[in-house]
């Protein structure tokens, strides 16, 4: 198999464990998963904003979680690490999450919109940007966008700085797709200057030397 053919496989990979664990784990408040491939199995890196819940009583839903993902996905050895999430409203994830059950729960898509927009601005967040999709109010498609802050569209620095999560809820008048991305605190840009003040330091006055005009110099050597 081709190098691309196994980079698209464990893209596919990534992607249908990604959904499969936040549907597990959503009462855990799942945030996302870092795989890494080691010499002795596979190790997993979950986040979540519960990791009581995860784990379970005395690791009971962990060593389940284990077994599934050893089955579903013919992992090698999973060994699983929980990471808590110390602020959640700045994970897409979570947010992303929280806008689908509130929407599921009957709330209306502008209050949930702006709910999560303010969360996550209180949680000190430099920018970010909801999107909600589908049929809203009327059998045709459509979007509500809620913006706040500094978005970076395109290059490096959004790349890396831009935290993106996408899901989706399913109601009555049909799917939802929800997009959620978050400029977090401490975001360095390269077209965002600094300016800061330089002080130069006081120098003390120096002591005046009064000189001694030449005439009188030259009237005390003639006295002598």
């Amino acid at each position: 198999m081709s190098t691309v053919r196994n980079l698209i496989s464990d893209n596919i990979r990534s992607l249908e464990l990604d959904e499969f664990l936040e549907k597990e784990l959503d009462r855990a408040g799942y945030g996302g998963v870092e795989t890494t491939k080691t010499p002795l199995g596979t190790r997993l890196v979950i986040y979540a904003a519960r990791p009581g819940v995860v784990i379970g009583r005395r690791g009971s839903n962990i060593r389940e979680l284990t077994l599934l993902l050893e089955e579903k996905f013919n992992l090698p050895n999973p060994q699983i690490a929980i990471s808590e999430i110390e602020v959640p409203e700045l994970n897409a994830q979570i947010m992303a999450s929280r806008i689908a059950n509130a929407l599921q729960r009957g709330i209306h898509f502008r209050r949930a919109g702006f709910w999560a927009l303010n969360q996550i601005i209180r949680a000190g967040a430099l920018g970010v940007e909801i999107v909600i999709k589908g049929k809203l109010r009327s059998r045709r498609h459509r979007y509500e966008k809620y913006k706040e802050g500094y978005i970076p569209r395109s290059g490096d620095p959004a790349l890396k700085n831009t935290r993106k999560a996408v899901t989706s809820v399913t109601l009555n008048q049909g799917v939802l797709g929800i997009n959620v991305k978050i400029i977090p605190p401490g975001a360095t840009f390269p077209d965002k200057l600094d300016f800061t003040s330089i002080t130069q330091p006081v120098s003390e006055p120096e002591e005046e030397v009064s000189e001694v005009p030449t005439e009188v110099e030259n009237d005390k050597g003639a006295e002598t």
